[in-house]
């Protein structure tokens, strides 16, 4: 209630006095909240509080400049107050892709979807963005064994385990660590992607980019067509990768020649995004008390294990899954 009440004493002050009612817009896994002004003609703005040290404004003020420069639809800063981390901005409104996903509306929005990712990869520059080195990408697959395995299935791995899985974390980097790097929003999916068909309005608006980086170029399309939120016939899956390759080729972004070397770094990417992720969700859960992204986990589980089913050197990381899971286990798995 004293940071609500801190914001808007700020707001007063930006706003000059100007009238408006305030209610909760959303909240993220993170401590940012988002509160939604309106105003009596129908307006709206959106009030970010990113309560320091927790969180830093600084990030998506440098990342809404670039994106905003690169020509895609995202949030304009119209007063900040870093040090006490509060934002004003414009409002993308209330409809995400998430509420308006179905088999009639697909086609278009994850085509929106792509062509908003191909402009904001083709205005990539090296060394404006941290770099996704394999520092991180470990960090982020570690996540699965701290959190996911011994603090959700409450199991210590065992040496041969905890080997396989280190391999297969080595396997995922060498190919990932190979790609071609570009500008990653890192969180490109149906919660962060609105749905905005109004004048003047390009879709989708984009939002919760802060922790943007210098990366793999199949990683965001991962976080598209491999959503944690909702998904897709693997075929459907298939054609919109292709149909993005297509364009991006056509775009001079440096995918790989052959649409089958792209697919297969496209897999690759999802099993570490996938197994970060599992590791994330139960962090979320047993360290913050946020419970409600347990039930997403079958999902991303399932994901991960198709991956490992096609591709025979990351079997051993399916066999492990088996272990893990109590799964019956087929002749000649062994630890």
């Amino acid at each position: 209630m004293l940071r609500l009440q801190f914001l808007n004493e700020w707001l007063a002050k930006v706003l000059e006095g100007r009238d408006y009612s305030i209610a909760p817009a959303s909240a993220d896994a993170s401590f940012r909240r988002y509160f939604r002004l309106s105003f009596d003609d129908g307006s709206s703005l959106i009030a970010m509080d990113a309560p320091p040290p927790q969180e830093d404004c600084r990030p998506f003020i440098k990342v809404s400049r670039l994106l905003l420069q690169a020509g895609v639809n995202v949030p304009r800063v119209l007063a900040e107050n870093s040090e006490d981390g509060f934002l004003l901005l414009t409002d993308l409104g209330n409809t995400t892709y998430l509420q308006a996903l179905n088999e009639d509306t697909a086609n278009q929005l994850y085509r929106d979807a792509s062509m908003a990712l191909i402009k904001m990869q083709m205005a990539s520059v090296e060394d404006v963005l941290p770099p996704y080195d394999e520092t991180l990408l470990n960090r982020e697959m570690q996540l699965f064994p701290d959190w996911y395995v011994s603090k959700h299935l409450n199991v210590s791995l065992n040496q041969k385990q905890s080997e396989t899985l280190q391999n297969t974390m080595a396997l995922l980097n060498a190919n990932i660590l190979a790609q071609k790097r570009v500008f990653v929003h890192r969180d490109y999916h149906s919660r962060n992607l609105m749905v905005c068909y109004g004048e003047h309005e390009q879709n989708p608006g984009i939002l919760d980019y802060q922790d943007a980086l210098y990366g793999p170029i199949t990683y965001d399309l991962v976080s598209l067509l491999k959503d944690a939120y909702i998904s897709w016939d693997e075929s459907q899956v298939l054609d919109w990768v292709i149909r993005y390759w297509q364009t991006a080729k056509k775009f001079g972004l440096p995918v790989p020649d052959d649409v089958a070397d792209f697919y297969r770094d496209f897999e690759w990417m999802g099993a570490q995004r996938h197994i970060k992720v599992l590791g994330i969700f139960a962090r979320l859960n047993y360290r913050d008390g946020k419970d409600a992204y347990l039930k997403d986990m079958p999902l991303v589980m399932d994901y991960l294990r198709k991956v490992c089913e096609r591709y025979i050197e990351l079997r051993p990381m399916l066999r492990l899954l088996d272990h893990l899971e109590g799964r019956q286990i087929k002749a000649g798995y062994t630890f």
